[in-house]
């Protein structure tokens, strides 16, 4: 069994706990373990907010989307959040090689993301503008989870 959904939202804060209930709807729907459907809805919730806060032109909030897309295959989820702000500098985000300083409210969220998915890629999209994170993880399932491929 799969399940393939994609979201065209708004950049604001509203939008985030949105993509993420329908991830933890659709993840315990399909039978998924709940530590893991909690890992990618943290992970899911951070590359969203970064989405907000810096896919677009002038401040979060401001006219523009970003996009959102998971896939669950029975071994895995993949998720994708690509917006079109201006993408990270060479490629990869600042972040991951200086971390935030413990005194700081923001700059963890990419950390995050690499510390609960299995594999994760930052780029930007290919000759337009805009960041991509994306990312999966190995699911385990509930015992007797109904949408397991037998």
């Amino acid at each position: 069994m799969s399940i393939l959904w994609s979201l065209h939202l708004r950049r604001e804060a509203a939008s985030v706990p949105l993509a993420r209930r329908l991830l933890v709807g659709a993840m315990e729907t399909a039978g998924v373990d709940p530590d893991i459907s909690y890992d990618l809805s943290v992970a899911l919730s951070e590359a969203c907010a970064n989405a907000v806060a810096h896919g677009g032109s002038g401040s979060a909030g401001a006219s523009g989307a970003y996009h959102v897309t998971a896939y669950l295959d029975g071994e895995k989820c993949r998720i994708e959040v690509a917006d079109s702000g201006p993408g990270f500098p060479a490629g990869r985000p600042p972040a991951l090689t200086r971390p935030a300083p413990l005194s700081t409210e923001h700059g963890r969220g990419l950390c995050l993301i690499e510390e609960l998915a299995d594999h994760v890629h930052f780029g930007n999209k290919p000759g337009r503008r805009g960041a991509v994170v994306s990312f999966d993880k190995i699911l385990k399932w509930r015992d007797n989870a109904p949408l397991v491929a037998s």
